[in-house]
């Protein structure tokens, strides 16, 4: 499975970005997928997560209230909308796949090359 990331770019503080991750095969449908993130200098944190079904979603606290992910099976791709961006969201953000929703980036199998997500004050 392959995964590439877009939407990435430079937004002011309090402004909005919407990621998508587009999945190459099929069995992306039995997947779990979540977004991690990583900013210079800093170890790779997560974001955000969704079931395969859909039907559970975890966020990070840092994020919570500020972020959505959500998936399409049909088309897919798993999007992630963040709103009242903050300077300390700026970081490489990154889709991956895993065969159950987790939390934890040595679980997942798939991973995308990453988006830049630069959010200036």
């Amino acid at each position: 499975v392959q995964l590439v990331e877009s939407g990435g770019g430079l937004v002011q503080a309090g402004g909005s970005l919407r990621l998508s991750c587009a999945a190459s095969e099929r069995t992306f449908s039995s997947y779990a997928m979540g977004w991690f993130r990583q900013a210079p200098g800093k170890e790779r944190e997560f974001v955000a997560a969704i079931s395969w079904s859909g039907g559970r979603t975890y966020y990070a606290d840092s994020v919570k209230g500020r972020f959505t992910i959500s998936g399409d099976n049909a088309q897919k791709k798993v999007y992630l909308q963040m709103n009242s961006l903050k300077p300390e969201d700026t970081a490489v953000y990154s889709c991956a796949g895993a065969p159950w929703v987790t939390t934890l980036p040595n679980e997942y199998d798939y991973w995308g090359q990453g988006t830049q997500v630069t959010v200036s004050s």
